[in-house]
């Protein structure tokens, strides 16, 4: 490959033989007719290998882009190729809304919701679940069209780009709807094991953030629909914005002042105007079932004296059960420690397999797109639906187009 290719973080150099960028969804069909194998980029925003491939990485950035508001105003239908940004402003443009962002709004549509990227709220799903319909682009070539009739599509939607290469989505949409934000320093661990399914239901979004230098947490963020004074949970309000990590300028960081804004501006934690090139980062997570979050807290603390010196930021936060076979969320209520780590795998890799140790006995489901080092076999034991989704997959790709170490390593 001409050029070099890496992930968003830079701590992935893809291996493809070249980057194709087609224009068009027939020319999707004929790269996947021409037998692969290939994988989809997408804004590169996973921290592993499962986008890379021997073959061609084929982004769907090209793609004319779609923006189709169904008649009853309940759905819109976007292309393969759309980022958040581009469309929760369109969205706001049409005094729509989706039910949640992730933290970051500058990653791909299609990419976050084949991985089951999250936003936060005990009440609110992952992204994924807002899929109606899909429209991919099977490991034969041919174009198949899923909708909620179709008993595939609990399957396909969370597909790990093993199950085709998705040209069109369908989401559902709300109203449009504002947010206030607020954020709170120093959240104390008495509180936090006093209270915890409390603090993070306390608002339409909820985020705890802590360095695992101390007990206690570092900062809550609080995206609700009402006003807050005062105190909560015995932490002061911020004298001043804030960036999730301690220490970083705040200037990027959405509106944290109380004043009602768009959803799109709340949500996220990063502004969109803000286009990150690349994050000097490593990312873990993992999903527990919500009963068991403060016992994945206290297991991350007994060894805090590792995390703390690799770690930028732990965010915790609670996410809605779904039907979605691989979404970690699959038929339970969570709560998910999100690891922002320094760059440095070497460093990073150990305690990584340390938190997978002490997280064990709670039945961690780590998030696709980040960085676990669990064997496949391990994680496929933690979704029941799992071999149903191996079946899928060699219906869908008889050939194994699509797949690529990452993707063998995991499937049986």
């Amino acid at each position: 490959m001409s050029e070099r290719v890496t992930n968003w973080a830079g701590n992935i150099v893809f291996e493809a033989r070249s980057v194709r960028r087609p224009t068009s969804v027939d020319e999707v069909r004929d790269l996947v007719a021409a037998g692969g194998p290939l994988r989809v980029l997408g804004s590169g925003h996973s921290f592993n290998r499962m986008a890379d491939t021997t073959g061609d990485l084929v982004s769907l950035a090209d793609l004319p882009r779609v923006f189709e508001v169904a008649a009853g105003r309940r759905s819109v239908r976007i292309d393969g190729g759309m980022r958040y940004g581009e469309l929760a402003v369109r969205l706001e443009e049409e005094g729509l809304a989706l039910h949640n962002m992730a933290s970051l709004p500058h990653i791909s549509v299609a990419g976050a919701v084949a991985t089951a990227t999250h936003g936060s709220g005990a009440r609110n799903a992952n992204l994924a679940t807002a899929v109606s319909g899909l429209e991919l682009i099977d490991g034969k070539g041919n174009l198949v069209v899923l909708d909620r009739s179709n008993p595939d599509l609990p399957g396909a939607v969370v597909g790990l780009g093993a199950v085709g290469v998705v040209t069109a989505l369908t989401l559902d949409v709300v109203p449009s709807f504002e947010l206030r934000q607020y954020v709170y320093d120093s959240v104390p661990r008495a509180q936090i094991a006093a209270h915890l399914s409390e603090m993070l239901a306390d608002g339409y979004s909820v985020s705890l953030f802590t360095d695992w230098t101390g007990l206690d947490a570092n900062m809550a963020w609080l995206k609700r629909a009402s006003s807050l004074s005062g105190p909560w949970f015995g932490a002061r309000l911020a004298d001043g914005p804030r960036h999730p990590v301690p220490g970083m300028p705040a200037q990027h960081s959405t509106d944290q002042s109380g004043e009602p804004g768009p959803w799109h501006t709340r949500l996220p934690h990063f502004r969109m105007e803000f286009t990150p090139s690349a994050g000097a980062e490593l990312q873990s997570e993992w999903h527990v079932a919500a009963a068991d979050g403060l016992a994945a807290i206290d297991a991350v603390a007994s060894i805090r004296s590792r995390v703390a010196p690799v770690l930028q930021v732990c965010e915790i936060r609670a996410i809605a059960a779904d039907q979605l076979w691989l979404s970690p969320n699959y038929q339970r209520d969570s709560v998910a420690l999100h690891f922002t780590w320094i760059a440095d795998t070497a460093a990073v890799l150990p305690v990584v397999a340390a938190v997978e140790e002490v997280l064990a006995p709670l039945h961690p489901r780590p998030h696709w797109g980040k960085v676990f080092t669990t064997p496949g076999a391990s994680i496929r034991a933690e979704y029941p639906r799992f071999g149903d989704f191996e079946d899928l997959v060699r219906r869908y790709d008889p050939s194994g187009v699509f797949r690529n170490a990452w993707v063998s390593d995991l499937l049986v």
